[in-house]
């Protein structure tokens, strides 16, 4: 082959590389509800790709591709922790992947390319941020949106941080001064080791605890996504006097509430923990009462974005049979909650159904007593 050729060629490959170079966005839709995505791809140490996927209203940590190639103008990527892929063809304009990600079934997503301007990593959501200390060397991002009124502290989900209440948060600020903590482990939160004695539950609402005196907060009302319920369990059956109420969106699942009988006492196997979110699963407890008036947002049957009715209503059915009987159990062995069922709803209930979930949380709110006995809440 001619030299010269040899060089065009070697040439054309360095643009290419430098042309998907950055970050690509698009966005996803699930039924109603929608969830935009950003994939950043570099050059790698060994001259491959590297790429990782958030997304961004889900305040989600970064997930590491676990495979890039890039070949003539298709893109592939795998990223097997969240057992997902995506295919995508880079259009003529070298600024718009036309593509498919599949996670379970398969979507289309259209990735563009980020400018600074454009960016969704750009954070434009009024705040300030402060760091609090929970434990020698394990230092929280503490989120002030700020607002008057009652005090409210929202927690994110698991493999989440506080952001992803960025644009939910500050429709609150109206009625009630908003406040956000991101776990241990996650975010720009501190990392302990991943044992479970770091992340057990009650170490986790703990860390809640130690927030609410060090911001010098009287009896806020926690607001807990997904995994957070456990937090809000936690800190609501140990602590009561602390809160004024406990809101659950999506989140009132066997983490928070577990009303069966306990498991043996006999040891159990010692599992090998090597990640934060193995450490959570580890360190979870059991939750049998909670003294604080509640409210559970519950999404079921969830939304799935299946279009064809039989598959549709199949699902539907596994939701409810599984999560539902959990749901109940809650409404059941907690006298004290408030439960809504909202139908095909996304799992982020609070995106997918905002407008409904902020006028049963400020309902909620406005009927809380003014003043409970501490004395009283435990009998």
């Amino acid at each position: 082959m001619n030299r010269t050729v040899v060089v065009v060629i070697v040439l054309q490959g360095v643009l290419s590389a430098q042309d998907i170079a950055g970050d690509w966005q698009g966005t996803l839709k699930f039924g109603k509800d929608e969830q935009r995505v950003v994939i950043s791809i570099a050059k790698s140490a060994n001259g491959g790709w590297a790429a990782t996927e958030v997304t961004p209203d889900d305040g989600s940590n970064p997930f590491l591709a676990s495979s890039v190639t890039f070949e003539g103008s298709t893109l592939k990527l795998a990223f097997d922790r969240i057992r997902a892929t995506y295919e995508g063809i880079l259009t003529e304009s070298k600024n718009l992947f036309k593509g498919t990600l599949t996670q379970g079934s398969a979507r289309p997503l259209d990735l563009a390319r980020a400018t600074e301007e454009s960016s969704w990593r750009r954070d434009l959501t009024p705040h300030k941020i402060q760091f609090v200390s929970v434990e020698d060397n394990v230092k929280l991002e503490v989120v002030d949106w700020g607002g008057s009124g009652p005090a409210l502290i929202l927690l994110a989900g698991g493999s989440n941080n506080v952001h992803s209440f960025d644009r939910f948060a500050p429709k609150l600020t109206t009625a009630y001064r908003v406040y956000g903590i991101t776990r241990r482990g996650s975010g720009i939160s501190s990392a302990p080791p991943p044992t479970r004695a770091n992340y057990a539950a009650d170490r986790l609402g703990d860390d809640i605890l130690t927030v609410i005196a060090a911001l010098q907060l009287d009896r806020p009302i926690l607001v807990g996504h997904s995994l957070a319920g456990e937090e809000l369990s936690s800190v609501g059956s140990r602590h009561p006097e602390k809160v004024a109420g406990l809101i659950y969106l999506d989140a009132g699942y066997s983490y928070a509430y577990d009303p069966s009988p306990s498991e043996s006492s006999s040891p159990q196997p010692q599992r090998q923990i090597a990640t934060v979110d193995e450490a959570i699963r580890a360190g979870m407890q059991k939750y049998t009462r909670i003294d604080v008036p509640i409210l559970a947002i519950y999404a079921l049957p969830h939304e799935r974005g299946i279009t064809d009715p039989a598959k549709r209503a199949e699902a539907d059915a596994r939701d409810l049979a599984f999560q539902g009987a959990m749901a109940k159990a809650f409404e059941k062995g907690l006298p004290s909650a408030k439960v809504i069922w909202i139908a095909h709803a996304g799992h982020y209930v609070f995106r997918s159904h905002e407008e409904e979930v902020l006028r049963e949380m400020k309902a909620f709110i406005a009927g809380l007593p003014a003043k409970r006995s501490a004395v009283n809440q435990r009998d």
